[in-house]
């Protein structure tokens, strides 16, 4: 009986996986020959142009429009249903975030249209029809992750799997093209700095991509062309956060729901006033020297070396407190005695997995610097600064990922109903009675109501009452005023303040670290970026090679500094 019981459920159970084998395996192969069309349009392939590119991803996002329009319209005529919800996806502040991006990524697209019109006679039509489309998909996506994203689909399995995944890829490959245009300009870029830092060994070849006609205005092709490349990190970000939030969506499709009421945990500035300070003077500082920077690379050999020096001590500085700030935070967690939540959690596996992951980028960048500082036979004096700054990415790096994990898998406390009520009872010949509200009573945000009925507190206390309907009164005096307290009470608000001591200084470290991610964002975005400039990694493993290597790794250490902050400010919420 226990066997015939139990086969429906272990039948059911193989579409469902072989379905989410079979959709994983499409997303892969859509994901590749994108890729392969990416590559070929890059490296200016025989046959392949941009048009062939661009008209792939058009066909992409218009299907997923499609998926999304029929999702759509489905859930608003079963908006009656009650739906399960995954409580842990789709937070309001990552909405944000993301609406954020998705702003300046519609202000991207509208410079692509505008640049496709002045360059309208020797441009294809893809290039026109591309932005429209991508401003259409953004906005609708958008609108379905605000509304959707926290969905447990339990209907059309099968069909959504394809739609979630398609979803996925198809913003991956966007993210792709993103970044390889992105490198690209930073490339050109990089090419005519190593001229002026006197690196004339290495072969120089610009890689011009730009349309072989005249621009109708002059000005307006210079403010679009330059206002394009300061825009892709933004839009760079939204796709690969819009990746991650379809992704746990779709891990999500059939998922059994565990229903327990939700904590609200919401952003609060009170009592992070010294990690916010001490974020903003190094938000500030790296603003500065990436603006410095940028003005002074390229512009002389000694303005150069200068520029390089400026960032590697900067850098080093920042890495040095945020390494400190991370053991303090890990050695508060060894003296606490929490335990974990090992609960099933989509969301919260994808958040660690991305951390690790995206963190090999720059391992591999840092690597690379302290190999080649080892091999060259001549060392610049600039380059020497480049061996802490290395050393310390990977420590940094190292031990912000284990504060991360360790605290978003941390179960939030609670309070402890069995804890006695700590109550402070002064009475005094002739005063009247006065009664502090209990522990509890203040952490829930109430204080004890004054009804004209003091209650009797802990055994062997004072106890007064009054009855107003028969006047008569017990009554007990002293000479002096009296405190009664129990031991036990004053240990437990010891241990509370000590408590929330270690509260506090987390959540300053959580903003602290928070800001120092962002202000670390800021330099590899905007294009400041030492693993081209300095010139030595080329020299020991060819230029050629390295290239390949900071393009490739240097998409995922952008990531992860954005990604870094974004669990950051989930931590502080928790704390």
């Amino acid at each position: 009986m226990e066997k015939a019981a139990g086969s429906p459920s272990v039948g059911g159970s193989y579409p469902q996986k072989n379905a989410e084998i079979l959709s994983s395996q499409y997303g892969i192969n859509l994901f590749l020959a994108g890729l392969l069309l990416t590559f070929a349009w890059a490296v200016h392939a025989v046959g392949i142009s941009k048009s062939h590119l661009l008209s792939y991803l058009i066909t992409l996002m218009l299907i997923q429009l499609l998926w999304m329009l029929w999702y759509l319209c489905r859930s608003c005529t079963q908006r009656r249903l009650i739906r399960d919800k995954d409580t842990h996806a789709g937070a309001r502040w990552l909405k944000c975030g993301i609406t954020l991006f998705a702003v300046i990524t519609l202000i991207l697209d509208s410079f692509k249209i505008g640049y496709y019109i002045d360059f309208s006679n020797c441009l294809s039509p893809t290039e026109g029809i591309f932005p429209v489309t991508h401003a259409v998909h953004t906005i609708l996506q958008v609108y379905f992750l605000w509304c959707h994203a926290k969905d447990v689909i339990q209907s059309f399995k099968t069909l959504e799997r394809f739609g979630v995944i398609h979803s996925v890829f198809t913003n991956l490959l966007l993210w792709t093209n993103g970044v390889l245009t992105e490198s690209k300009h930073q490339l050109n870029e990089h090419k005519e700095r190593l001229i002026t830092l006197g690196f004339g060994n290495i072969t120089i070849v610009l890689d011009d991509h730009a349309p072989q006609c005249n621009c109708t205005t002059t000005t307006l092709c210079s403010v679009f062309s330059q206002g394009i490349y300061y825009l892709y990190p933004f839009n760079i970000e939204y796709h690969i956060l819009a990746s991650t939030m379809l992704y746990v969506l779709w891990k999500n499709i059939g998922r059994k729901v565990e229903h327990h009421q939700q904590h609200k945990t919401p952003f609060k500035f009170h009592g992070i006033t010294v990690g916010m300070i001490f974020g903003l003077i190094v938000l500030t500082s790296t603003i500065a020297i990436v603006v410095v920077y940028l003005i002074q690379i390229g512009r002389s050999k000694i303005k150069s070396e200068l520029a390089l020096t400026m960032f590697y001590l900067h850098a080093i500085f920042v890495l040095a407190l945020m390494c400190t700030a991370g053991i303090v935070a890990l050695l508060i967690y060894r003296l606490e005695d929490r335990s974990l939540d090992n609960s099933k959690n989509p969301a919260r596996k994808l958040d660690a997995e991305l951390l690790v992951g995206t963190a090999a980028g720059s391992w591999l960048l840092s690597w690379g610097s302290i190999l080649a500082i080892i091999c060259a036979q001549a060392h610049p004096k600039y380059t020497w600064y480049n061996l802490p700054y290395s050393v310390l990415v990977i420590i940094e790096k190292y031990i912000q990922n284990l504060f991360i994990i360790e605290s978003i898998h941390r179960e939030q406390e609670k309070v402890n109903d069995d804890i006695k009520t700590l109550r402070i009872v002064t009475i005094s010949r002739g005063s009247t009675l006065s009664l502090t509200p209990s522990y509890k009573e203040i952490y829930n945000g109430r204080a004890a109501r004054d009804d004209g009925e003091v209650p009797c507190l802990f055994k062997g206390s004072i106890c007064r009452r009054e009855n107003d309907g028969g006047g008569a009164k017990e009554e007990t005096s002293q000479e002096n005023s009296l405190v009664v307290h129990s031991a036990s009470d004053f240990s437990f608000y010891s241990s509370s303040s000590v408590t929330n001591s270690k509260r506090r200084i987390l959540k300053n470290i959580a903003a602290f670290l928070f800001l120092c991610n962002l202000s670390l964002w800021i330099p590899p975005a905007f294009g400041c970026r030492p693993e081209y400039d300095n010139g030595l990694e080329e020299i020991v493993f060819g230029f050629e090679p390295w290239i390949i290597v900071v393009n490739l790794a240097m998409p995922f250490s952008i990531f992860y500094r954005m990604h870094s902050a974004a669990s950051l400010f989930e931590v502080n919420c928790k704390t």
